[in-house]
């Protein structure tokens, strides 16, 4: 007995040897570590980028909906659900390295046959077993699946992050829309207010003999077109709030009325800080979650490779039977068998060479989408860097023309009172500036849009993601920025 427990030990000690690659991460091409192209405007600085960015719009009202976003929304709660159930089977490969042991009993009741002395009797018996078995893992398939288990644990939490990522830029993107809306309800309402006043001077005009039906007709057709523009915004407006409520874990009447309060364009006042293409490979999760899939598909190469080696576990059997429960361990005899249990599918491999031809296959797609996700993301944030910064020349453009234009209004009105011009010169001009009005406000919003969008490819916020992965509690954010916002 004492040799055989020694020559199981010294087999143990075995275990030492690992098949198959050791998993090294890819190098990133020198071209993904380079400063971005579109990284050298007065928009934008080299500075590492901000994880917590939505707090650069510095309002304690989108501080408590993206807390609460965070803490209750529904993709993000099942996202991390997906993390727990891939962390249970980590915890399942890790329990590979113990022993694994299995207790049975099997009670029958039946009629024996009739031994010297006895008669033929109905009566229990009993046997009972425990038996051990613990593998050595000898070829690393054990420490191989753990390994994979890890890679795919680490990229379920990756990808918990980016649903974080995106549940921040949605947000956020909801209550810009609505902030939005509001404002360009509240110019469009201005504009139908001065057309309004334009109506009422022309019809004097016309009382008094200096104007036509005709100039009253077109005054009055500018400003009811003008004032149909309003109910779409307002239903737009109503439907960021919705997507709002959604995105927080509410129903829309359960929205706290502070959240659509805000009626002007969110606004920065400072360059956004986008850092470089290396720190943009640390810092996106779709990234990691693809270099640690890469990682897992290394190791199951090292699993199916195991299989070409002979397995050996080393095991136990413990067993007692008796004619009843009341004496199973008193007068049933004991048994018990140990010793070494080997497993070799051989010589016929060729399922296990297949196996291991897969994996390997395996490998190289997480390779091609390793890659492919890091140029996709290099491709998003240059996107987002371009469409910032010509929406930021559209912006400057469209003030200029809104200026041009109501100095051309001013101007337009003092001559037509003058009577050097017609009332068609001023109807124009009116035109012009509703126009212009209307397409700053939209292209401020576009602004806002686009400053979203490069924060979302910048994949800012994941650092911050501890607390809300471990534990989604619960809070009133909103509450507080409600306090923040009345003192």
């Amino acid at each position: 007995m004492k040799q055989l427990l020694l020559s199981m030990a010294g087999l143990a000690t075995l275990a030492a040897c690992t098949v198959g690659p050791d998993y090294a991460p890819p190098a990133a091409t020198p071209a993904a570590q380079a400063p971005f192209l579109g990284a050298n405007g007065p928009q934008v600085t080299a500075q590492p980028a901000v994880e917590t960015w939505w707090q650069l719009y510095d309002d304690p009202v989108l501080d408590g909906l993206v807390r609460d976003a965070l803490a209750h929304n529904t993709d993000l709660r099942a996202a991390i659900a997906r993390l727990d159930q891939v962390r249970a089977r980590l915890r399942e490969a890790r329990s590979d390295r113990l022993p694994q042991t299995a207790l049975d009993a099997n009670p029958v009741y039946g009629r024996s046959p009739a031994t010297a002395g006895e008669q033929n009797r109905e009566r229990w018996s009993v046997e009972t077993g425990l038996s051990i078995a613990y593998e050595v893992d000898l070829f690393g398939r054990v420490r191989r699946n753990i390994e994979a288990a890890r890679g795919d644990t680490a990229a379920a939490a990756a990808d918990a992050e980016a649903v974080r990522v995106a549940v921040v830029a949605e947000t956020t993107r909801a209550y810009a829309d609505a902030a939005a809306a509001a404002e360009r309800i509240a110019v469009a309402e201005r504009v139908v207010g001065l057309l309004d006043a334009s109506v009422r001077l022309t019809e004097k005009r016309f009382e008094a003999g200096r104007a036509n039906r005709l100039d009253v007709a077109r005054i009055s057709a500018l400003r009811d077109q003008r004032r149909a523009l309003v109910p779409p915004l307002m239903a737009e407006r109503e439907s960021a709030l919705f997507r709002l409520a959604t995105l927080t874990g509410r129903a829309p009447r359960d929205l706290p009325p502070i959240a659509g309060d805000r009626d002007s364009i969110l606004e920065l006042d400072q360059p956004i800080p986008v850092g470089d293409g290396a720190s943009l490979l640390a810092r996106r999760p779709d990234i990691r979650a693809a270099e640690r899939r890469l990682a897992a598909a290394t190791a199951r190469i090292g699993v199916e490779t195991a299989a070409l080696y002979p397995q050996i576990s080393l095991g136990g059997t413990f067993g007692s039977s008796g004619s009843g429960f009341g004496n199973l361990f008193g007068s049933g005899p004991l048994t018990w068998l140990i010793g070494p249990l080997l497993t070799w599918n051989f010589p016929n491999q060729e399922a296990a060479r297949a196996r291991i031809e897969g994996a390997e296959a395996a490998s190289r797609e997480a390779l091609a989408e390793f890659d492919g996700t890091v140029l996709t993301a290099l491709r998003e944030t240059e996107t987002a860097l371009t469409v910032y910064a010509n929406a930021l020349r559209e912006e400057a453009a469209l003030r200029s023309a809104l200026e041009q234009a109501e100095r051309a209004v001013s101007i337009t009105r003092a001559r037509q009172r003058e009577g050097v011009i017609d009332f068609l010169e001023v109807l124009d001009a009116e035109r012009t500036y509703a126009d212009v009005n209307a397409d700053l406000v939209s292209a401020r919003s576009r602004t806002v849009a686009a400053q979203i969008d490069l924060f979302r490819a910048l994949g800012g916020g994941w650092q911050e993601s501890g607390s809300a992965l471990a534990g989604n509690r619960r809070t009133a954010p909103v509450d507080q920025a409600e306090a923040s916002a009345g003192s």
